[in-house]
């Protein structure tokens, strides 16, 4: 962390420090080269992903005729990310970031070329589909922690809030890209190729990963046990006030907002009923909440790296909570689009926010570990959350548990705002 000193004069100013027009603020990530290059390579390989998804579903679907084999392929998915990714934190911290980013694309292109090639031959059945789709999760449990923290090393401090917002705005983009994309290609070509396509797809991050100038990679003189250097990552943010607060936030907030995306069937069934067929309404809910989620993301490109950055995220996640609970009890279509547009947005900014804080924070020798608890603690909050308001919405209702729900975190996160933790937040100096 950098620290100015009070007496600097204006001569002193480094060029970091000068204001920048609202397009280098928007996009000053994408100014250098090597983010660049690895940026588009992984919004296309994020299409191919997504295609694949797109195109995996109605696989599953086809073959089982079961909404249960579908959640069941999901969490498969995941499964690996929830109990790998600690481990690939460390491994990330004792490696070339570089080169586990590319091996992870390896397993991922392997996962989908097999379930191409079974498709095309016809010996497909859903047992490889789950396997393949595990395959494919334990090269994102290694490869996740890489990317993230080699992306400070693309780009300078000032530009890294930007840098993961845009990789956010990646993400969205591909999601409302790439299923069209799988249908297009499903419909003319067949199911075989939105898998082979998608293959082909994680070689644009392999080449990406080879033409970035980085300087060598030097390991650490000494090494630990695997699991004494996880401890040592997972003491680090327990001792550390600022990155305990950011991990506990981000899990509370998944795990209170989330649901509303799970939910959204049956806000479109049985609470918006005024206006078009239940497929249509939720279809419109959806892109509300991704059409926000996309702008909230660029907006975070102009906050830089202000030292108000941690107030700043406590005022977002009062404001999510606040618009959740109105949007639990709104029963006006027009308003409850409105509502969840802005969720999109507050949700996104909230997450760039916390992940640019932590970021900023860590020492780059503990990053991957650092960086692979917050993911998990991130990723686990909402599958959980969903679970207990599903339940919970079942015997009371959907809007009550979110209203609930969207109140709670307003009011969390406004005592978090005047109390010691908060205050060690929010006056953290980047």
């Amino acid at each position: 962390m950098t620290q100015h000193s009070a007496g600097s004069s204006p001569a002193q100013t480094s060029p970091d420090d000068q204001p920048r027009s609202w397009a280098a603020r928007v996009a000053g990530a994408l100014t250098h080269r090597n983010y660049r290059v690895l940026w588009f390579a992984a919004l296309g390989s994020t299409i191919g992903t997504w295609m694949q998804k797109y195109a995996q579903g109605l696989l599953v679907y086809d073959l089982t005729q079961s909404t249960f084999y579908l959640g069941l392929d999901d969490f498969l998915n995941q499964l690996p990310i929830l109990l790998f990714m600690l481990i690939g934190g460390v491994v990330a911290d004792r490696h070339d970031r570089r080169r586990l980013l590319t091996i992870s694309q390896y397993v991922q292109a392997t996962a989908a070329f097999t379930l191409a090639a079974l498709v095309w031959t016809g010996h497909i059945h859903v047992g490889f589909v789950f396997a393949m789709s595990f395959l494919a999760g334990c090269g994102q449990a290694f490869g996740g922690p890489a990317y993230q923290a080699l992306i400070p090393s693309l780009v300078p401090k000032r530009d890294l809030p930007n840098a993961i917002a845009l990789n956010s705005t990646q993400f969205n983009l591909s999601r409302v890209l790439g299923p069209g994309v799988g249908a297009a290609v499903l419909a003319t070509i067949g199911t075989a190729w939105c898998f082979f396509v998608n293959g082909l797809s994680f070689f644009l991050v392999v080449v990406a990963l080879a033409a970035l100038k980085l300087p060598k990679h030097v390991p650490a003189a000494v090494r630990g046990a695997v699991t004494e250097e996880l401890r040592g990552g997972l003491r680090y943010v327990r001792e550390t006030h600022v990155l305990l607060t950011l991990t506990v936030l981000v899990t509370l907030s998944t795990f209170l907002t989330m649901p509303i995306l799970t939910m959204l069937p049956a806000f479109a069934n049985e609470v918006l009923t005024g206006a078009g067929r239940a497929e249509t309404r939720l279809s419109m809910l959806m892109a509300s909440q991704g059409a926000g989620a996309i702008v909230g993301a660029l907006l975070i490109g102009f906050l830089g790296t202000t030292p108000k950055l941690g107030r700043i995220l406590l005022a977002v996640q009062i404001g999510l909570g606040l618009v959740i609970a109105a949007f639990a009890l709104s029963t006006w279509l027009v308003l409850s689009l409105v509502l969840l547009f802005a969720g999109g947005i507050l949700f996104m900014a909230l997450f760039s926010l916390s992940f640019s804080l932590l970021q900023l924070t860590v020492p780059d020798a503990l990053r991957g570990r650092v960086v692979a608890i917050y993911m998990v603690a991130m990723r686990s909050g909402g599958p959980v959350g969903a679970l207990v308001a599903g339940a919970l919405a079942d015997r009371f209702s959907a809007p009550s548990v979110m209203a609930v729900n969207g109140l709670l975190l307003a009011v969390i996160s406004a005592g978090v705002l005047v109390s010691r933790r908060g205050r060690a937040l929010t006056d953290v100096r980047l």
